[in-house]
C-alpha cells in the first residue's frame, strides 16, 4: 500500500470516528431530539384525533372492553425536543405531564386532528368540540 493510500484511509477514519462520536454525544448527552407522543385531549375544548377499539380484533389493547371509556380515546399530537422532557413517572406523580409544552418552549407542538392526518395517526375519525357537547347534553 503507497502513503497516499494510507493517509486516505486514516483521514477516512478519523472522520468517520468524528461522526460517530458527535452522533453519540448529540443524541445520548444533549438530548437533541424530538419526540412525538400522544397525549389525552378534551373533546369538549379541542379537535382531537379519535380511536376506537376493533370488535374483531383478539389484541390486546385493540380489542373492545365493553366500557365507552375504555373503548374509545380522544388524543393530540404533542411534539417535544427530548431534553425538555421531565424524568418523572406520571402514574406515581399526579403533578407530571411529560407533553406539557412549557410557556415560549422552543420545538415543542401539539397538533390536533385534520382530515389529512387520520390515516398516519391511525385514528378513526376527528372529533367536534360542538356536536361532542351537543351529544353529551342530550
Amino acid at each position: 500500500m503507497d502513503k497516499k493510500s494510507k493517509i486516505l484511509f486514516i483521514v477516512l477514519g478519523i472522520m468517520i470516528a468524528g461522526s460517530i462520536a458527535l452522533t453519540y454525544w448529540r443524541i445520548m448527552v444533549k438530548k437533541d431530539y424530538i419526540i412525538e407522543g400522544q397525549a389525552d385531549c378534551d373533546p369538549y375544548i379541542s379537535r382531537c384525533f379519535v380511536w376506537e377499539c376493533d370488535p374483531a380484533s383478539n389484541e390486546e389493547g385493540e380489542k373492545c372492553t365493553g366500557n365507552p371509556d375504555e373503548d374509545v380515546w380522544h388524543y393530540q399530537v404533542v411534539r417535544r425536543k427530548a431534553f425538555n422532557i421531565p424524568l418523572c413517572d406520571p402514574e406515581r406523580d399526579e403533578s407530571c405531564n411529560p407533553w406539557d409544552c412549557a410557556e415560549g418552549e422552543m420545538d415543542c407542538s401539539v397538533d390536533f386532528c385534520a382530515e389529512d392526518r387520520l390515516e398516519t395517526q391511525y385514528a378513526a375519525y376527528c372529533s367536534d368540540p360542538v356536536k361532542y357537547s351537543e351529544e353529551r347534553i342530550h
